[in-house]
């Protein structure tokens, strides 16, 4: 068969299919031309998610009789000035997206300059072109596409639902609206729920506000800023607070230029950084903006501009880790904000506002306010004899017990003495109590805090020998009697693999026969620890790491092994002196709001939660 030219139509609608992939790629293109025309206000409209129509009005610079003509031709474009590729700074470039939407549905579009007198609009009609004809509009334009591939049938075949594709447009919106906070957008259509933010102020408030807009204020409430530096690069944003984590990436969102993309460096970049301070399996929400020279990053090496390459991605990762790692550092003990929500939660799934004790006519909150525990018949004073009822032999045992029972441990007095004010008025409050001799209670000027000792202590540990690791500064203690620990042979060798990393964290390991290992030295801190399971609980985490894990992680995984065994342990009773060293420990070392494991440390409840808890209020 002779080769010969394809029909110009077919050749757009070819290409179409790299442009256009379903109604969410159309909108995206669309609303990216308008963003470049600078509009303050960009409306959408969409019917059958998409498919039936897209509309788009703006109040850009708008197009002229001229421009109206040519933009609706392949590779026609204003963005390509001096036609240089590597130096892009808008979002669209190719000139392909019109002509590619109008070769597979029928597109009108109206426009109007803005100093214009008369406005013109133009039809393509399947990749048929009409003339260019008078028409009424404001300055800016509006653009419709109806029965988009309707000339490609097949390409409708896979499309989803029109709910699934409605959803799609959506998400192209919110990624849009929070790179350009100062535009106003709008989304209406079957199958959503109207979308409308508006137009926030400049500066890093202002983008918080678009941020909570379309993430929610509880991304708000969460958030941490990011703001960093380094060879020309600017990275902005906000990130969540390692507590603050979801089950898969959708809500990283990720920018180079303002130019949403889905880059595997920069969220490998993101994984690396919190990789120290959350579980594997659940993932941070972020907003990060690398602004940098578009000569430094090449944004035509994907169809739908959905991917960019760097001249230098070791520098860009670099500057993610450590602005992150830096950000979360500053946090301190900070801890997610929906914790206190979801212990309410948990006292009460239902509405205890209907019980009927709280619907009695004589309650009020202040009800009880002259109460007297002595005057009470379940006073101790006013019980029964408990011979009276307790089986022969056991009287005086029961009669004991229970006045023991009555009499509190000496960690939970709190009302024996008065909190230091000092205490009271710092971050995590004063201890007032430790309950099954595991959560210290703690009081604060506006409510009380939750802390779980041993996964506070565990961090606390950690953090501590990591900088005494950095500083090469980790105490160690000679064993009297070598440690000998059997393991399996790959174990031992795995172990004496990594003897010289290990001896940098003060763990001394030499063989001792097939099958055996002898400690020999150990760290200061777990000299009375049992090195035992320490040492397979070690082994263990090397052979989960593999090979081709960085080295610092797995130092990193070594040191937190070693922190869990040296740290208080739920069941050890703390006295008034040693919790509050601990909170005040907490506020001062960064991380601690979560332990090794990601899990919260703490979980404050505030005043008007309880009160309500208890109908209060």
């Amino acid at each position: 068969m002779p080769i010969r030219r394809l029909d110009p139509i077919l050749v757009d609608r070819i290409a179409a299919g790299e442009v256009v992939e379903r109604p969410a790629s159309a909108v995206k293109e669309l609303v990216e031309n308008a963003l470049d025309a600078e509009a303050s206000r960009i409306e959408i409209v969409i019917e059958a998610g998409g498919r039936r129509l897209i509309r788009i009005i703006d109040d850009g610079i708008g197009m002229g009789a001229e421009d109206l003509e040519l933009c609706v031709d392949r590779h026609a474009t204003s963005k390509l000035s001096d036609g240089n590729l590597e130096t892009i700074a808008t979002l669209g470039f190719r000139g392909e997206a019109l002509p590619s939407i109008a070769s597979v549905s029928s597109l009108e579009i109206h426009s109007r300059t803005r100093n214009g007198s008369q406005a013109h609009v133009i039809r393509v009609e399947q990749g048929h072109k009409s003339k260019i004809a008078p028409a009424s509009h404001s300055a800016g334009t509006r653009i419709e596409v109806r029965d988009l591939f309707a000339a490609t049938p097949a390409r409708l075949k896979f499309l989803k639902t029109d709910r699934a594709e409605a959803q799609a447009i959506a998400d192209v919106i919110k990624r849009l609206a929070m790179a350009h906070p100062q535009v106003r957008f709008s989304l209406q259509g079957d199958h959503i729920s109207g979308l409308d933010y508006p137009a926030c102020p400049e500066g890093a408030q202002g983008w918080l506000a678009r941020l909570a807009q379309v993430l929610g204020s509880e991304f708000r409430d969460n958030a941490l800023p990011v703001n960093a530096q380094r060879e020309g690069l600017e990275l902005k944003g906000f990130a969540g607070l390692p507590t603050f984590h979801k089950a898969n990436g959708s809500a990283q969102y990720l920018y180079v230029n303002g130019r949403p993309v889905r880059d595997k460096l920069l969220h490998g970049a993101v994984r690396a950084a919190y990789m120290d301070y959350m579980p594997s399996d659940r993932h941070p929400a972020l907003a990060l903006f690398l602004n940098c020279d578009p000569r430094f990053v090449d944004v035509n090496v994907h169809p739908a501009k959905a991917e960019v390459r760097f001249r230098d991605p070791g520098l860009v990762r670099g500057l993610i880790i450590g602005a992150l790692k830096q950000a979360l550092s500053e946090a301190g003990h900070r801890a997610s904000s929906l914790g206190g929500a979801r212990t309410l939660a948990s006292f009460q799934p239902g509405d205890f506002r209907t019980n009927s004790f709280y619907n009695r006519a004589d309650y009020s909150p202040a009800h009880n306010a002259n109460w007297d525990w002595r005057n009470s018949p379940a006073s101790p004073q006013s019980m029964p004899d408990q011979a009276s009822f307790a089986p022969r032999g056991f009287a005086e045992q029961g009669q004991q017990s229970f006045g023991q029972e009555l009499r509190p441990s000496a960690d939970s007095r709190s009302h024996e003495q008065s909190p230091a004010p000092q205490d009271l008025d710092a971050p995590l409050g004063a201890a007032r109590a430790q309950i099954h001799d595991t959560y210290i209670i703690a009081q604060t000027r506006e409510g009380i805090v939750l802390v779980d000792q041993h996964a506070a202590h565990e961090r606390l540990v950690y953090e501590r020998m990591k900088r005494e690791r950095a500083m090469k500064a980790i105490d160690r203690q000679i064993l009297l009697i070598p440690c000998v620990v059997e393991l399996d042979v790959h174990d031992v060798e795995r172990l004496l693999d990594h003897a010289a990393q290990l001896d940098e964290l003060g763990l001394k390991v030499e063989a001792f026969g097939p099958g055996a290992i002898a400690v020999t030295e150990a760290p200061a801190l777990l000299k009375d620890g049992d090195l035992t399971s320490l040492i397979r609980d070690v082994a263990d985490n090397l052979t989960e790491d593999g090979s081709t894990t960085p080295l610092e992680r797995k130092l990193d995984h070594v040191l937190a092994t070693m922190a869990c065994h040296y740290s208080v342990r739920s069941g050890r009773r703390l006295t008034g002196e040693e919790m509050n060293a601990l909170l005040r420990e907490m506020e001062s070392t960064p991380g601690s709001g979560q332990c090794n494991h990601g899990r919260p440390t703490y979980v404050e409840l505030k005043l008007s939660d309880l009160e309500r808890l208890f109908g209060r209020k």
